[in-house]
């Protein structure tokens, strides 16, 4: 069953949210009374798309309130009306019926069924967005309903990449941002109260619908909602942070879903945002963004990304959270839209896709984030790209942000001013050392590998060699430089001071982009920014 046509304008729908929502809480329709009520297993079950599950856990309570707003809500399975009524007041039910929020459950079936309860058409979703009780409103989630089918004008909720980019967006304060792409409004929560004035756009009408809705209500900033494609409603602006969720999706450039299809070949709808996000970032300001790539025959990753950006002004961060093969890459996206790859429409389709994937020599598909600052136009571009496949700490948002930060003291410093600089390892820093049996000896076993780990955010790991480690135990903030600490070492082994400066001037500035080493001078620039604050 398509989901377009459930919901009326805007106005409509945004003037009940408001309402809507503060019955919600009044009930305790939030995570935390959610949880409460359902318990563990309940909620667990409830996370997993299993209604039945969850309808068995409030069996016995199925006439108090949280137990009908769950049913109807969460589960959209059919409740009386009367007992919303009860709940929620009969003048807010025939307003949300008549909004196109509650209707008959029957809609969702491929069958007719007379059906004289009510459900939710929509989703009303809470959520704790930056530590606040929120509502995200959006189409169903297939996940609750097994004969509904999203149709090509869906509107997602929170997902695993709204949640991805919520954690790798900084929220420090600053005066504009952009949500390229709003959708269901999930990015300019996490901004609210963050930013003086927030520019969210869409190109999808029923995207700023519910954006509207799950906005309603909101304070802390200032909210702008343009319709239009990509960067056209903002055209000759700039803004100081700017955050971008696009339809990623590596294709053939149709466009079956609004939300992930763009409508440009292959990883072309990535290359746009990440151009037009330098292009309207005011100085000093900073991009966040989602994107997928191709990794093709004969061309790096690395350098296919690279290349959407510009030789001069722009730091850029890029980390490949996941590569996948064409096969399991199709065979995701057929079942987003809930197709069976085992259904006849679903071999079609993956012939067709994975042909064209041929065509185009794509061997693999990369998916990741992207973090971009805008810098002087002078200054040559600076274009760090990861691997980033380990396990990581789920907020990153002040870990990119601490990144450029290191950056900008590295592009600010010769090597000598490196050589004359003090340092400190970062507390979180593990000295990690594999031993593995010692051949030579035939007994015991021998140093293989040491390695410097950092065991908060990023986990970032350096293979280093004595050397090195010793070097670094001797830094101290307040104590020697790095030059004196080298020619200590230096004359201790009987060494040339000079080659071993020239040696590890390259392993220090890579602890440093990565954080396991920070410059004493930094760190005291932040405390003072922190004491002034």
């Amino acid at each position: 069953m398509s989901d377009s046509g459930f919901v009326p304008s805007r106005g409509v729908l945004g003037a009940v949210a408001g309402e809507l929502k503060a019955k919600l809480l009044d009930c305790g329709f939030h995570v935390g009374g959610i949880q409460s009520f359902l318990g563990a297993e309940g909620y667990a079950a409830l996370r997993r798309g299993e209604p039945g599950a969850v309808l068995w856990s409030v069996e016995s309570r199925k006439h108090k309130p949280l137990a009908v707003l769950i049913s109807a809500f969460l589960v959209h399975a059919s409740v009386a009306r009367e007992e919303l009524e009860r709940v929620l007041g009969e003048d807010l039910v025939s307003t949300l019926i008549d909004a196109g929020v509650l209707g008959s459950r029957s809609v969702f079936m491929k069958s007719p069924c007379e059906d004289k309860g009510l459900t939710a058409l929509i989703d009303v979703q809470p959520h704790i967005i930056a530590g606040r009780n929120c509502f995200v409103f959006s189409d169903v989630d297939a996940s609750q309903l097994v004969d509904y089918v999203p149709g090509s004008e869906h509107v997602l909720g929170v997902g695993a990449a709204s949640l991805s980019l919520l954690a790798t967006t900084p929220s420090t304060p600053v005066d504009t941002v952009l949500d390229l792409g709003v959708g269901s409004g999930v990015q300019v929560l996490g901004q609210l109260g963050v930013a003086g004035s927030i520019c969210a756009t869409d190109i999808h009408g029923r995207a700023l619908d519910f954006a509207s809705a799950t906005l309603a209500g909101c304070s802390g900033s200032e909210i702008e909602l343009l319709e239009g494609s990509w960067f056209e409603p903002v055209a000759g602006r700039s803004f100081d942070r700017i955050i971008a969720n696009p339809p990623f999706v590596v294709g053939a450039g149709a466009v079956d879903l609004v939300y992930r299809d763009s409508g440009l070949n292959l990883d072309g709808a990535t290359e746009l945002v990440v151009g037009g996000a330098c292009e309207h970032l005011a100085l000093h300001g900073s991009a966040h963004l989602l994107g997928a790539w191709a990794h093709v025959r004969g061309q790096s990753w690395r350098e296919r990304v690279a290349s959407w950006l510009p030789d001069q002004g722009v730091c850029a961060l890029i980390l490949q959270r996941d590569v996948v093969s064409p096969e399991t890459y199709v065979g995701t996206w057929l079942r987003d839209e809930s197709i069976d790859p085992r259904s006849e429409l679903g071999q079609r389709r993956t012939r067709e896709w994975l042909e064209h994937f041929a065509r185009e020599q794509v061997e693999a598909i990369g998916f990741g984030y992207i973090a971009i600052v805008r810098v002087d136009d002078n200054q040559a571009s600076d274009v760090l790209l990861e691997e980033f496949s380990h396990a990581t700490d789920s907020q990153l948002g002040e870990e990119i942000q601490e990144y450029f930060l290191r950056l900008e003291w590295l592009n600010q410093r010769s090597a000598e001013d490196i050589v004359n600089s003090c340092f400190m390892l970062r507390p979180t820093v593990a000295k990690e050392e594999v031993s593995v049996a010692d051949r030579d000896a035939g007994m015991g076993f021998s140093v293989e590998v040491v390695r410097l780990v950092r065991m908060d955010g990023p986990r970032w790991s350096h293979e280093v060699d004595a050397g090195l480690v010793s070097i670094i135990s001797g830094m101290h903030p307040q104590g020697l430089c790095l030059g004196e600490i080298v020619d200590l070492f230096a004359l201790s082994r009987g060494l040339d001071p000079e080659v071993v400066r020239e040696a590890v001037i390259g392993p220090v500035v890579d602890l440093v982009r990565h954080g396991l080493l920070l410059p004493a001078d930094l760190m005291r620039a932040s405390d003072d920014s922190d004491n002034e604050e």
